[in-house]
């Protein structure tokens, strides 16, 4: 799904409407940093697959 100019735009808007421009960038702060936390929760649960998979050939 790709976003055109103008429909980022009446996001904006809206968000602005919504917040207001002094909350509008503590909320996209928190935004993201929950999505850095959670790839950093998948990394690990990658790894952890990884780890189970390597350990799973090395008993066979």
């Amino acid at each position: 799904m790709n976003l055109g100019f103008g429909e980022v735009a009446i996001i904006i808007i809206v968000a602005l409407l919504l917040f207001g421009p002094t909350k509008l960038p503590q909320l996209g702060k928190a935004a993201g940093q929950t999505l850095h936390e959670f790839k950093r929760g998948m990394k690990g649960v990658l790894e952890e697959d990884e780890v189970e998979k390597k350990k799973e050939k090395t008993q066979s």
